[in-house]
């Protein structure tokens, strides 16, 4: 099979939303009036971003998702995606599988695959996603300020679980296994609570690295410090002794693949936000708040400040 007949068999489907797709030198797109275009671009590389066996639907799945995430973090609609795949060889399987995942989520949200590319070499995955957002209105990392809440949306720690269980750090209950594996490998975007959020939040940041981590890109875009107190972070698995408390308070403040938003707002805006929680039917959490100067503290129960060795994850550190 060659180049051309993969992309056609597997990566080709109409886009009515774009003036120009797949097929040509370069997609042609056209923006709102009174819209900005929202562009971002994640690789997964394999090894790094995902095991070499992983399921090839769910990977397709998490590709896209990941990249989904990115828009509800910046409160836009996503419209379109590019998709430039290596792989070590035409395995029309695993294609098949990983565009089912892929155009399932796409198929979910309304996306549109409207160029890219693919060449032969070590599993590589790389998606530039963009969407649109109303003039002014984008969520960003710049615009948090001292007596800010802090919120998260659903819970923290699963996927971070679900990966130490696959690397064999940990070995979790049949039920609990099922629900991070799930978070892991399937991760929900929040396109419709970032949207909500436009006029709300200040600032916004999904979790792709850990919470201290991302939360950590607002403190230093916003020029700002954080308290969080880490009894009210919202952890959802329970169990185990004392080695087991350690891996959960590691997965919830510093796993990556949460790819849940963390943001900020003023608290004359907490029955707004409640009430979008209610809408979407989606937990919302005040997890601490937005102080002056800089770094970010945890504190325990008790108020003491928790030592805290890792933020999150780095590529290079």
């Amino acid at each position: 099979m060659s180049e051309f007949d993969l992309i056609k068999r597997y990566f080709t489907r109409p886009t009515p939303g774009a003036v120009l797709g797949v097929g040509d030198d370069a997609a042609l797109l056209r923006v709102g009036d009174g819209m900005e275009l929202a562009v971002s671009t994640d690789m997964l590389v394999s090894g790094t971003h995902f095991l070499p066996d992983a399921d090839p639907f769910l990977l397709g799945y998490k590709t896209l998702a990941v990249n989904l995430s990115d828009m509800a973090a910046m409160g836009a609609l996503p419209c379109w995606v590019t998709l430039a795949i290596a792989l070590p060889s035409a395995d029309e399987d695993w294609l098949r599988h990983f565009s089912d995942g892929f155009f399932a989520l796409a198929d979910q949200f309304g996306i549109e695959l409207i160029g890219g590319d693919t060449t032969r070499g070590p599993l590589n995955l790389s998606v530039t996603i963009m969407g649109e957002v109303p003039r002014g209105k984008a969520l960003r990392r710049d615009g948090a300020q001292a007596g800010d809440d802090i919120w998260v949306s659903g819970t923290l720690g699963d996927a971070a679980l679900g990966l130490a269980h696959l690397q064999g750090k940990t070995v979790l209950p049949d039920d609990i296994r099922e629900r991070c594996l799930a978070a892991l490998q399937q991760p929900q975007p929040r396109i419709a609570l970032g949207m909500a959020l436009r006029g709300i939040a200040h600032s916004a940041i999904d979790i792709s690295d850990g919470l201290l981590a991302d939360l950590g890109h607002i403190l230093e875009r916003s020029h700002v410090g954080a308290e969080i107190k880490y009894d009210k972070l919202p952890v959802s698995t329970s169990f185990g002794g004392k080695d087991m408390d350690a891996l959960r308070q590691r997965c919830a403040l510093s796993g990556g693949d949460e790819y849940e938003l963390c943001f900020t707002a003023a608290d004359t805006q907490r029955d707004e936000i409640e009430s979008a929680a209610y809408r979407l039917q989606l937990p919302l959490t005040r997890i601490g708040k937005i102080v002056s100067g800089s770094g970010c503290k945890v504190r325990a129960a008790d108020g003491s400040v928790m030592q805290i060795e890792r933020s999150g994850y780095d590529h290079f550190a």
